[in-house]
């Protein structure tokens, strides 16, 4: 009985993890750069990003482009960034850039 319910449990797990946003965010050059991916590796062609500065502000928002990547300029990033994706139905997730990795990735 156990058994079953573990193996039931791992079927209906299995399809909503395949869909699990993952989001990245880097520096290049001055720009932050995101990208978003499912974890089956498929990028989402829609979506919106939100960024929020250090004291919980949003500062910015934009689209994803059609690879589910986004670049706005690193300005206004001194007390670091949280940078949400909303991809649609329930898919979101965050990336944060602390001030000491904008200042590890920019050399300053």
């Amino acid at each position: 009985m156990i058994r079953a319910a573990l193996i039931a449990l791992a079927l209906l797990t299995g399809p909503a993890l395949a869909h699990r946003l993952n989001v990245f965010a880097w520096i290049d050059g001055g720009e932050v750069v995101v990208e978003a991916k499912f974890a089956s590796g498929a990028r989402p062609r829609v979506g919106m990003v939100r960024v929020y500065d250090g004291a919980d502000a949003l500062i910015r928002t934009m689209g994803v482009d059609e690879n589910g990547s986004a670049r706005f300029p690193l300005e206004g990033a001194g007390q670091g960034l949280r940078i949400e994706v909303d991809a649609g139905d329930g898919h979101e997730d965050y990336w944060i850039l602390t001030p000491d990795d904008i200042a590890r990735q920019t050399g300053g």
